[in-house]
C-alpha cells in the first residue's frame, strides 16, 4: 500500500508515449476479446464487451486523443495486451490500450503540472507528469477521461 507521499501507476503505452492510471481505478487487464459495435456510439466508442456476464463499454483512447495510426483507427489485432478496465464513478469501462508496461510507484512531489497540450491530449486529461529514463510518464486523471454526461450516454447505449 502507498503512503501519502507515493501513487502507485499501471502503467501502459498508448502510440509512442507511457501513460499511467492510478491502481486504484484499475479493476482488471484482460486481453483482446471480441467486441460487439454499437450504432450511434460516440465515436471514440468501438463497442461493448461481454466479460463473464458483465457488459463492459469498450473505449479507444487512440481515438478519443486523436493518437496512433495517421488515420486514427487502431486495428484491435495489432495491439499486444488488450484493455485495462477501470472502475469509474462505480461503472466499468474498458480502454484499449497498446501495451501494459508494469505497476510503478513515483513520489507526489516528482509529478510535475501538465503542459496545456500535450501529444494531442489536453490538459484536462493529464494529472501530471514525471520525468523518467524514457523520457515521461504521463499520469491521466481516469474521472475527467469521462464526463458525467458522457458516462450517462454510454449508458444508455448499452
Amino acid at each position: 500500500m502507498a503512503d501519502d507521499g507515493q501513487l502507485q501507476l499501471v502503467t501502459f503505452k498508448l502510440g509512442d508515449e507511457l501513460y499511467g492510471v492510478d491502481i486504484m481505478d484499475v479493476k482488471e487487464i484482460v486481453k483482446i476479446q471480441n467486441i460487439r459495435a454499437i450504432p450511434n456510439a460516440p465515436y471514440y466508442m468501438v463497442g461493448i464487451l461481454n466479460l463473464r456476464g458483465e457488459i463492459i463499454p469498450i473505449i479507444d483512447l487512440h481515438r478519443r486523443f486523436h493518437i496512433g495510426s495517421d488515420d486514427g483507427n487502431v486495428e484491435l489485432d495489432e495491439l499486444e495486451s488488450g484493455f485495462i478496465i477501470l472502475n469509474i464513478s462505480g461503472m466499468q469501462i474498458g480502454i484499449i490500450i497498446d501495451r501494459v508496461s508494469r505497476v510503478v510507484q513515483v513520489q507526489r512531489a516528482e509529478i510535475q503540472e501538465p503542459p496545456q497540450m500535450m501529444g494531442g491530449i489536453g490538459s484536462e486529461y493529464i494529472t501530471g507528469v514525471v520525468q523518467n529514463q524514457d523520457g515521461y510518464l504521463i499520469i491521466l486523471d481516469s474521472l475527467k477521461l469521462f464526463e458525467p454526461k458522457e458516462l450517462q450516454k454510454i449508458i444508455k447505449n448499452q
